[in-house]
């Protein structure tokens, strides 16, 4: 399905917010927050004092991840009776760690143009600040906060050589910053809190150098973590405790078949035929 932005029919607007500092906000973002016939907010509270501050009154509707399901057909209506509606979270950019994905699925998916307006987001100021190689980075966003779980998120990504970068919030700093290093080992990492605010800080070392002074810290948090730059050398195991490995890790025995045959160079059938004969 090919969507045209700007055919001036009716659309939903993805609208970013400051994460800190109200001077963030773009032109564009203050338009469309006038234009639209109303909002969908993650708290109606937060979303009503921002607009006092602008000096815009408009309708607000609680939409977050326990109720944005039984909204959709209500936004699909809306927009079938000629409204723009917008959509906005807390803080940022909508749909990156917050809600609005399964609104933005089904709009979409029934045929009404979604617009995604740039703007404010906490992780590519922090990525660009942190020092740490750009290129390429994986955005994970929230770790689980169970430990066990956590833990095993972590397992499946030790192994890859892209900067990875977390959001967390305070009082979980700490429990996340021991999980990351168990895990990845004392790694690089960048933690930067209270982005574009007044208490802005880039917290730079290893990861039990962060860690010694994680427990002290306030604000909403986003760690960049090194990738992992060591080059494995399979050479001295097995097919059967190579892809063991990744089994312990998490993957299916489809993905940890597939990934020891790129790594040994060698066909995929191969690599399963002498994994089920060693099984």
């Amino acid at each position: 399905m090919r969507q045209k932005s700007y055919d001036n029919s009716p659309s939903l607007y993805l609208i970013p917010t400051p994460v800190g500092n109200m001077e963030d906000i773009t032109l564009r973002a203050i338009n469309t927050l006038k234009m639209v016939d109303f909002l969908l907010c993650e708290d109606t509270r937060i979303t009503a004092e921002l607009l006092h501050k602008l000096d815009i009154k408009k309708k607000l509707i609680h939409s977050d991840d326990h109720t944005e399901n039984s909204l959709k057909e209500m936004v699909l209506s809306k927009l079938q009776e000629g409204l723009n509606i917008g959509l906005v979270t807390d803080r940022g950019t909508p749909i990156i760690s917050d809600p609005g994905y399964k609104i933005v699925e089904f709009i979409s998916r029934n045929g009404f143009n979604v617009i995604s307006l740039p703007g404010p987001t906490a992780f590519v100021p922090a990525l660009t600040m942190s020092g740490i190689n750009p290129s390429p980075f994986l955005f994970y966003g929230f770790l689980n906060s169970k430990a066990s779980k956590r833990e095993k998120e972590l397992n499946s990504l030790k192994k890859l050589p892209y900067t990875i970068i977390f959001y967390e919030a305070p009082h979980r700093i700490f429990d996340m910053l021991q999980s990351l290093l168990k895990i990845f080992g004392n790694r690089k990492i960048v933690l930067c809190r209270e982005i574009s605010k007044k208490y802005e800080e880039a917290i730079r070392g290893t990861i039990e150098e962060v860690l010694e002074v994680s427990e002290t810290l306030k604000g909403e948090m986003v760690v960049v973590v090194e990738g992992n730059l060591q080059q494995e050398d399979f050479s001295s195991m097995t097919v059967l405790e190579h892809i063991q490995l990744y089994l312990d890790d998490g993957m299916t025995e489809k993905e940890a078949i597939k990934k020891v045959a790129v790594e040994r160079d060698i066909p995929k059938s191969i690599v399963y035929k002498e994994y089920h004969t060693g099984k």
